[in-house]
């Protein structure tokens, strides 16, 4: 947990430095987009977390809304941890913890995001 703070600092800094979507990005491009041509479920999280260090919201969603949407949960899935108890978020506590939401929402996410036609192609990046 002590690592965790630097870390995260230390990502943030690179990402506000450095943009992913530029050649000769530090950032590593996605390998199974590079291997088979079709998007993963993390494709488009760094340029993602970029635009959000930048306080693009519109750019950010664009590139990777699972993530974001995602990220919007954290602060209260923190504060319950910490023995925050609202009535209104339980319902998120109780389906974020199942693992058969996980288990069922990343591969549909996966497989709608390479759908070809609107509104699925939204969720691709870009």
């Amino acid at each position: 947990m002590v690592a965790a703070v630097p870390t995260a600092v230390t990502g943030t800094w690179l990402l506000y430095r450095f943009d992913p979507n530029v050649a000769g990005s530090p950032f590593l491009p996605c390998l199974f987009r590079t291997l088979t041509g079709f998007y993963c479920p993390g494709c488009g999280m760094t340029r993602a977390l970029h635009a959000l260090v930048h306080l693009d919201l519109v750019t950010a969603l664009r590139m990777n809304p699972l993530l974001i949407v995602g990220l919007a949960t954290v602060p209260g899935l923190v504060a319950w941890k910490a023995g925050w108890r609202a009535r209104w978020f339980a319902p998120v506590v109780s389906v974020m913890s199942r693992p058969n939401f996980w288990l069922v929402l990343l591969p549909a996410y996966w497989i709608a995001r390479n759908l070809p036609w609107f509104p699925f192609t939204a969720l691709a990046p870009g």
